[in-house]
Order: C-alpha cells, then structure tokens, then sequence
C-alpha cells in the first residue's frame, strides 16, 4: 500500500488492487436487499400501530374496559378486513429470522403470508370505499357532504382516510414483496455457485 503521492511497491504501477477483495455481486445485492426489507417491515410495524390505535375503540369494548376519552372518538366498527390485515404484523417475525439466517423456505413463505394477508385485504378496502371515494371527489362545491351517502369521521371523509392508509400499506406491501425476490435470487445466485 502506498500512501498519496508516496512511491509504489517495487514492480507495481498502482493498480494490481483492482483483482483483489472484491466482493460478489450477490452479496452485495443480498446485504442491500436485506437493508431495504428491514426498512419495508419498520414501516409495516408503523402501519399496524396506525391500524392498532382505529382498532382500540373495539377492542377495549370486547374486553368491558370503557376509557370516557376514546369512546367521545366514535370510532367506526372495523370491518373482518382490518383485524385480518393485523395478522400480516406477525408475519414480520418469519421475515425478520429469514433474514438473519438466510433461509429461502422461510422467505418464500414470508411473501405468501405478505400476498394473503396483506395485499387481499388492502384490496378488498379500496375496492370496498372505492363508492365513497369517488362521490367526495365528484362532489359539487355547494353541495352539503352530510346530505351524502359519504360516512364522515372527524369532519374527513372515512373512505378517504382509508384511501390513504391502504394505498401506503400496498406501497410497502409491493416493496416488500420486490425485495424479498431480489433476496431469493440473490440467494440462489449463491446457491448455485457453491454447487460449481
């Protein structure tokens, strides 16, 4: 090694760096892949603490707890969909232990679980208010909402608010499932190597 503007090993011009220490492209692909699923499954965990604090009404009601402050909310009823999208949260934890032990079963089944219980009831939601979105949009400008059919909440249009989490929750469902493929073939990449 020679520092800036030092002299060179003897018989060596500089270069004879370039064919040592490189790491393999999947790896590099793994370890950034790795990074960007971790984040997808934070904003995952954030959405369900979004979902878990609509949730709260319902459930402290099903377990006889009345707190005076969350029952002034009037909280909508949730619909089966929420609580089954909830389900999509544990599914961080078999996508986390993929990730740390590099286990192409666990990874695969990690994006089934995504696509059953992620993308379909986030689906089913947009399809579900897609009615109530379009009327507030197409709304007159002298027109009354509460003269609608548009459930309101808060004085915001309910299918709008769910509008908005479903569409980020599908962004991060479809970012998760983008990379845990490029995981997977980065891992088989490394799979048929060893094999050579």
């Amino acid at each position: 090694m020679t520092s800036n503007g030092g002299m060179f090993i003897m018989g060596s011009d500089g270069t004879d760096f370039q064919h040592r220490q490189r790491i393999a492209d999947q790896y590099q692909r793994s370890a950034l892949n790795k990074s960007r699923l971790k984040f997808c499954i934070f904003c995952h965990c954030a959405l369900f603490l979004v979902m878990l604090s609509k949730l709260s009404a319902d459930i402290l009601d099903r377990l006889d707890i009345f707190i005076l402050e969350i029952e002034e909310l009037r909280v909508p009823k949730p619909l089966w969909w929420e609580y089954f999208w909830c389900v999509s949260v544990l599914l961080s934890f078999v996508g986390l232990s993929a990730i740390r032990s590099n286990r192409i079963l666990n990874l695969k089944k990690y994006m089934m679980g995504i696509v059953m219980f992620g993308f379909i009831p986030v689906i089913y939601c947009l399809l579900y208010y897609m009615d109530d979105v379009v009327d507030y949009i197409s709304l007159d400008e002298d027109t009354d909402i509460e003269d609608t059919d548009i459930t309101i909440w808060q004085d915001l249009p309910y299918g709008l608010l769910w509008y908005g989490f479903a569409i980020f929750a599908f962004q991060v469902h479809l970012f998760t499932l983008i990379f845990a493929y490029n995981l997977l073939t980065a891992w088989k990449a490394r799979g048929a190597k060893k094999m050579q």
